[in-house]
Parts: C-alpha cells; structure tokens; sequence
C-alpha cells in the first residue's frame, strides 16, 4: 500500500496488479469456474466475438479492487461491496485502485463506515467504481450478530 492518497487519513490508494497476465485471467476462469471464451480463448475473443483480444473478467477486477479495502481495514471488516463494471480490463494492463471514506463509523450509527473505490489502468481510465461499508467498530462477525444477521 501506498498509504494514504493526497495527504489524507481518509483514503488510500494500492497498486492491485502490475502487468496483468493472460495466465492470471485463465487462473482465475479455473478457481471461479467462468470459462467464458472471450476471458481465455483469443482466437474466439478476436474472431468470434469482436473483441480485441481477451478480456479480464469483470469478478476479477472487483476481487482485486477490494484488496484496497481489507489491506485498510483487515479482512474480517468488509460488509457490504456493491461494483460497477466500467471499462474493460486487457492483458498488460496496470491497475490502481483508490479507497475513499465518505462517512466514518462515528457518523454512522450502525458503527459501520462507508468508502468508495475507483480503480484506474494506467492511462487513468475508470475500469470500476464501487461502494462498500466496512465495520470498523467490531468485526464483520460481531456486526451481524449484533444485526441478527449471523451466518
């Protein structure tokens, strides 16, 4: 981690991926089980469907992209982690994602703080954008037992 963005306690930034390979996306189609061709085959991907080559899948991104978030707040924390798909992500491509906290835990009554994240490639383009809510009081377990939400 970079540590805090901008000079601020409130965000933080974290180069998830340098260089993305097709082996991690084909790593990824086999412990997810999306063996979408457009992800793993680039004849098809070109060919077949269009595209300029293969594609990172999108549940990739979002996973990496989080990485922000439990390196901040430990990995027992996350709640809630809504994403939007932005932009495509390519083979060779460098990813950086931002945490920002918009409302702190103090402000919140339920003892939760909410964050946004944007992740870029390396021209700066938006390949994801996503909320999350993260207990900062407790941990995720002791939250949803408080909640009545224990899994």
């Amino acid at each position: 981690m970079t540590g805090p963005a901008a000079g601020s306690e409130h965000s933080r930034e974290l180069v998830i991926v340098e260089n993305l390979s097709r082996t991690q996306i084909v790593q990824y189609a086999g412990a997810s089980g999306d063996f979408n061709p457009a992800h793993t085959d680039e004849v098809y991907a070109r060919d077949a469907a269009g595209y300029p080559g293969v594609f990172a899948h999108g549940m990739l991104v979002m996973g990496m992209s989080a990485r922000v978030l439990t390196d901040w707040f430990g990995d027992d924390r996350l709640v809630v982690y809504d994403a939007r798909f932005v932009r495509q992500v390519w083979p060779g491509d460098t990813l950086t994602a931002t945490g920002s906290m918009f409302r702190t835990a103090g402000d919140h009554a339920s003892g939760l703080a909410d964050v946004s994240v944007v992740t870029r490639n390396q021209a700066g383009e938006v390949v994801l954008t996503a909320q999350a809510q993260l207990a900062v009081s407790m941990s995720c377990e002791a939250w949803r037992l408080r909640q009545g939400r224990a899994e």
